[in-house]
């Protein structure tokens, strides 16, 4: 017996979801599409990471993977390269010498020895400070080699501190999201609560081969 075949077409309030993705082209051509209301403009242009030059850590896919994740106000607008050690040398206080303005965010890329890259987004300056200080929209993230990235948990406000001989970016229980020493030559990576991250080099400590800060311009 030859078996029945069903013909159907999707109701207008019947198409499914899709993912609310910064300039996700829509569903059309899909069945159902005919009359479904658009959840954004079909012509809508993707949130885009524009960098004045090239970064030494990530390629250009892997910037704009990254720059959907970062808060849509800083799109489209060039970032400039604010600090990195292969022009300024390895100190930290350098970098902070080299800080943005106080308000203006920063973005932390880094590059180990065993060419993992990863890093840290700042909303507000990378600075020397008696305290932790930041914003629920600081994250961490690392190419492992897909993008992965850890956002704030609600569980702490431990997002970024900065002494004169230790950054650390996220923390609790003594343990650091993403910590730097002085000299920038070596750092860690932890599970922490502000982040519940992964440990983002394929070591808890590692050694630093790149590290750029990147700010608006």
């Amino acid at each position: 017996m030859r078996g029945l075949r069903a013909r159907y077409h999707l109701l207008p309030d019947q198409d499914e979801e899709q993912p609310m993705g910064c300039g996700e082209p829509d569903a059309e051509g899909q069945p159902g599409w005919e009359g479904a209301p658009a959840a954004a403009p079909a012509l809508e242009e993707p949130c885009r990471l524009v960098l004045s030059t090239p970064s030494s850590i990530l390629q250009d896919r892997e910037v704009q993977e990254l720059g959907p994740h970062l808060p849509p106000r800083l799109m489209e607008q060039p970032w400039r390269l604010l600090y990195c050690t292969r022009r300024d040398g390895f100190s930290l206080r350098t970098l902070y010498r080299c800080g943005a303005q106080p308000g203006h965010p920063a973005l932390l890329l880094i590059r180990d020895t065993e060419a993992q890259a990863f890093g840290a987004f700042s909303a507000t300056t990378i600075r020397c400070s008696n305290g932790f200080y930041g914003t629920g929209e600081t994250f961490l993230f690392s190419f492992s080699p897909e993008l992965k990235v850890f956002r704030w948990t609600g569980r702490n406000n431990f997002f970024v501190k900065g002494d004169a001989d230790l950054l650390m970016v996220g923390g609790g229980s003594g343990r650091f999201g993403l910590w730097l020493d002085g000299d920038l030559h070596h750092g860690g990576s932890h599970p922490c609560e502000t982040f519940d991250n992964e440990t983002l080099s394929p070591r808890e400590e590692f050694c630093v081969q790149d590290l750029e800060v990147w700010c608006p311009a």
